[in-house]
């Protein structure tokens, strides 16, 4: 194993129950059927794997717990929670002819839209065994982002929350903001995923008002500002999801959007899905999310990064931040 590869631990490794510290990963691909996947998941993990419909499979009792893998689309499925289709009569004839239309769209879909495992949550220590997905993958001949122009494709990662404190949650905040540039840098984000705004930073008056040495507010204030410039899940660093989880009430009466689910974690959306890149692993692009956490707990470095930030940013003729950021992230190591 490469050694950018060898898993690295965050400074916080407990969550906010002081159990140890768990991430979920979701992994995009095409090319290789979502059933063909399922049970490649049981043979590696154990469990069984049922089929919902031709471009969903659940594999549950897994020895992590249960995955799914599924076309990334929800006019391919029958909606969570519908009955069961009929089998009778004209109402059967009518689900029979929708769930047709379905797996139509659905085989239709699939030439340009992602597949994904969704991985439950594991031990942070456990993240390297999710490896043997990503080898299963290749094997199986799966295509990630840099296989074709117009494979958008994201390996998510969703760490779970170390405290509830607003401070800290703040602070790996602006961590992220700071490191934004560096990271796409050296992840060398895919031009499609650029041009399709999936994975978009932080608007640069939010980054400002953010890295201002006095903006520590409290959770409330902490949300409000965030639904306020960012009422969308295609941030770099989503945090609907974590503020869903904190105050439900407040984030949904500005962003009623369904398919934001609640859950105490970041949802990391940043990283390509390159699978097919020998040295691409899982591990590597959670090392890359360990620099934002290592940078978060130093509150020294983050004003003083902060201020050359925005310094940088509103001059005539600025540097490269990505390159300026380097520093910073060798001193820390």
């Amino acid at each position: 194993m490469s050694s950018l590869s060898r898993l690295r631990l965050p400074p916080r490794r407990t969550n906010f129950e002081n159990d140890p510290r768990r991430v979920g990963v979701e992994i995009e691909f095409a090319a290789v059927s979502a059933g063909k996947v399922a049970r490649r998941l049981a043979d590696l993990y154990g469990g069984d794997y049922r089929r919902e419909d031709r471009h969903r499979y659940h594999i549950d009792g897994t020895r992590f717990g249960n995955f799914v893998v599924e076309l990334d689309t929800q006019y391919a499925h029958r909606a969570p929670g519908a009955p069961a289709p009929s089998t009778t009569g004209l109402q059967g004839l009518m689900d029979t002819f929708t769930d047709s239309m379905r797996e139509m769209y659905g085989d239709i879909g699939s030439l340009v839209i992602p597949y994904e495992v969704v991985c439950p949550p594991v031990e942070i220590a456990q993240l390297e065994e999710l490896e043997a997905l990503i080898r299963a993958l290749r094997e199986e001949g799966a295509k990630g982002t840099r296989d074709n122009l117009l494979h958008a494709f994201g390996a998510q990662l969703n760490p779970e929350v170390a405290t509830c404190d607003p401070g800290w949650i703040l602070a790996v905040m602006k961590a992220e903001i700071l490191l934004s540039e560096w990271l796409r840098a050296i992840i060398s984000i895919d031009m499609a995923r650029r041009f399709l705004a999936f994975a978009d930073p932080f608007p640069q008056d939010y980054a400002h008002k953010v890295l201002q040495d006095d903006y520590w507010p409290d959770i409330d204030g902490l949300i409000d500002d965030y639904l306020a410039y960012n009422p969308t899940r295609n941030r770099e660093l989503d945090m609907l999801p974590l503020f869903l989880w904190l105050d439900e009430k407040r984030v949904r009466a500005a962003i009623p959007d369904k398919l934001v689910k609640p859950r105490p974690t970041f949802h990391y959306r940043l990283p390509d899905a390159n699978i097919r890149e020998p040295l691409w692993s899982l591990s590597l692009e959670w090392n890359r999310w360990c620099v934002v956490e290592r940078l978060a707990e130093d509150r020294e470095a983050l004003a003083e990064m902060g201020r050359a930030y925005i310094e940088n940013d509103i001059s005539i003729l600025s540097e490269d931040w990505a390159l300026r950021c380097t520093e910073w992230v060798m001193l820390k190591d």
